[in-house]
């Protein structure tokens, strides 16, 4: 697997999912307006806090970032982030209901 690759589509690949362009979001990580085309563009990597910040923007975790089968890791961190709120009945009924939309 080659991770530069890995790393470079899955940010814009997520950027994409959440609707912003590569110069807003550059912008509201307090960078130039081209920070973010760059990366995408394998013109640069970001530095390790960059990365971070990246992943914070995101509403992210840095090891969904690499996980390529996530789809929507944003939505699916939400989901989990509610799903740890219900009791044990709350849950065995999300359970059933996601495996009967499932089929």
């Amino acid at each position: 697997m080659d991770y530069d690759d890995l790393f470079y589509d899955r940010l814009a690949s997520l950027r994409t999912k959440l609707g912003v362009s590569a110069r807003e979001m550059s912008l509201s990580l307090g960078q130039s307006e081209s920070y973010i085309n760059k990366i995408e563009n394998k013109k640069s990597l970001p530095s390790m806090t960059g990365f971070f910040y990246i992943c914070e923007y995101l509403g992210i975790h840095p090891k969904e970032f690499f996980d390529d089968k996530l789809k929507n890791p944003a939505k699916i961190s939400e989901i989990v982030s509610e799903l740890n709120k219900l009791n044990d009945k709350q849950l065995e009924y999300i359970l059933n209901l996601t495996k009967d939309i499932n089929g």
